[in-house]
């Protein structure tokens, strides 16, 4: 069984920073996909950033330059460094693993970017 346990969620200021953490757990193959969806209220769930086993990462337009995806193959566990904050990036966070052909959720950590 897989599980996904997310940290660092929280209430900050507009032009503030948080970093998110990610740590999955369970019979996990070393070749996989991790990353990040947000859902805000009354909008679909959407890509953030993800992250490849390798290295390789993918961001949505709305954050690049903002955000940076990074994760440690070691401790299965994949981060989202959060800077210059905004309003509009106020949301509920999931981190997701695609582990054999299967996609796992966190439970979500609230992000609140106050203006």
């Amino acid at each position: 069984q897989v599980q996904l346990v997310e940290s660092g969620g929280g209430l900050v200021q507009a032009g503030g920073s948080l970093k998110l953490s990610c740590a999955a757990s369970g019979s996990i193959f070393r070749i996989n996909a991790m990353g990040w969806y947000r859902q805000a209220p009354g909008k679909q769930r959407e890509l953030v950033a993800g992250i490849a086993s390798v290295g390789s990462t993918n961001y949505a337009d709305f954050v690049k330059g903002r955000f940076t995806v990074s994760r440690d193959n070691a401790k299965n566990t994949v981060y989202l460094q959060m800077n210059s904050l905004r309003p509009e990036d106020t949301a509920v966070y999931f981190c997701y693993l695609l582990n054999r052909g299967m996609d796992y959720w966190g439970q979500g950590t609230q992000v609140t970017v106050s203006s």
